[in-house]
């Protein structure tokens, strides 16, 4: 299993983000994207979930280029973005069911239980903090599991005890041979996390 970018160079209007950014990422790679407001971190994290296409170079997985059938490889990810794509009326339990089903697995109480929202199950998501919202977010990672997770700053609207469960789901994941690629202004996840610097110039992350 692998995500490899090749080359990437991605355009925001008139405004080159960045070219010739490349990456090879395996099994158990957690890969963390820095830079500056604008840089680009929410750019590549599209690219790489095949929602934006790049001005040059391509992304592979598993040595194919998604594009060749980009519905398998949306079946392999998650993309999680700054909006945390929740239905407000719905419950929480229903926001993680719907998107369990959309697999086929049916862990959502096992995935509300790891993020310590067994409580909150029935309650509609419009009732519900920030930072509860975020946690019912993530729990869709455990729900309706795929290989590949694509985090733009996970852990916002977190507390200090959610952004650890974070850090310890995400280095579990990768211990269990899942990838991750995260835009954080945080710490770094693990100590064998990769990390990627994205501006204007050349960066690789072998």
């Amino acid at each position: 299993m692998g995500l490899t970018a090749e080359s990437l160079a991605c355009r925001r209007g008139n405004h080159l983000l960045f070219t010739e950014l490349s990456f090879n990422l395996g099994s158990g790679d957690l890969l963390v994207l820095r830079g500056a407001n604008g840089a680009g971190k929410t750019s590549l994290l599209r690219l790489l979930a095949g929602l934006i296409r790049p001005v040059a170079g391509r992304v592979l997985w598993n040595g194919t280029a998604i594009t060749q059938d980009p519905e398998a490889y949306f079946r392999q990810l998650h993309y999680l973005g700054h909006l945390d794509g929740l239905k407000p009326a719905f419950t929480a339990r229903e926001n993680l069911y719907y998107s369990a089903q959309l697999r086929g697995t049916t862990a959502t109480l096992s995935a509300l239980n790891h993020f310590g929202l067994a409580a909150l199950a029935d309650t509609p998501i419009r009732l519900l903090s920030a930072g509860q919202r975020r946690r019912i977010a993530l729990a869709r990672l455990l729900a309706s599991p795929a290989p590949l997770w694509l985090l733009d700053e996970p852990s916002a609207a977190l507390d200090h005890g959610g952004a650890q469960l974070l850090e310890q789901t995400v280095t579990d994941h990768c211990h269990n041979g899942g990838i991750a690629v995260i835009a954080s202004h945080d710490s770094v996840l693990h100590p064998l996390a990769k990390v990627l610097e994205i501006n204007s110039q050349h960066r690789n992350a072998a």
